[in-house]
C-alpha cells in the first residue's frame, strides 16, 4: 500500500484513464473527457475558487420529455439514497427536453494518496457506468407493470 502524497494534476488524469484503457479528448475547456455509447464523462481539475477539486461529471445523453421529468425525478433520488456516488440531477434545456447528469466531487488541495485517487476514481467510472445501466433497466421495469 502506497502511501505517496499527490496533487492530482492532469497528466496524472491521463495516466490513471490510459491504465484504465480509456481513450478520451481534451474538450474546449481543457478537461479531459471519455465518451461512451450513451453518455459523456469529464475529468475536471479545478483551482482555489473551486477549492482545488477534482470532480468526475458524467452527461447521460437520454432526452426524455418534460412530462416525464417528474417520475425521472423519483428514480434519481432513489439512486441517490441507496449510492454514494454519483450523485444525479436532472437538467431541463431550452426545449424542454430533461437530461441527467452525474457527479462525484474529491478536494485535492491538500493533496490525497495516490492509492485514493486512483481508486475513487476507477469507483467512480464504474459507478456511473452502473447508473445508465440501472436507469435503463429501472424504465424496463416500469413499462412491463403498464
Amino acid at each position: 500500500m502506497t502511501t505517496e502524497i499527490v496533487v492530482p494534476d492532469q497528466a496524472l488524469v491521463e495516466k490513471l484513464l490510459n491504465n484504465l484503457e480509456l481513450e478520451y479528448v481534451l474538450d474546449e475547456d481543457g478537461d479531459l473527457g471519455v465518451p461512451f455509447e450513451h453518455f459523456r464523462m469529464y475529468f475536471m481539475l479545478r483551482g482555489p475558487d473551486e477549492g482545488h477539486s477534482f470532480a468526475v461529471r458524467t452527461f447521460y445523453d437520454r432526452r426524455h420529455a418534460i412530462e416525464a421529468k417528474p417520475h425521472l425525478l423519483e428514480l434519481v433520488d432513489d439512486w441517490n439514497r441507496r449510492s454514494l456516488w454519483p450523485k444525479v440531477y436532472s437538467y431541463t434545456g431550452d426545449d424542454g427536453a430533461v437530461t441527467l447528469v452525474g457527479e462525484a466531487v474529491m478536494l485535492i488541495g491538500a493533496g490525497v494518496t495516490l492509492e485514493h485517487f486512483a481508486t475513487s476514481t476507477a469507483t467512480w467510472i464504474r459507478a456511473s457506468v452502473a447508473f445508465d445501466g440501472w436507469l435503463v433497466e429501472q424504465h424496463r421495469l416500469l413499462a412491463d407493470e403498464t
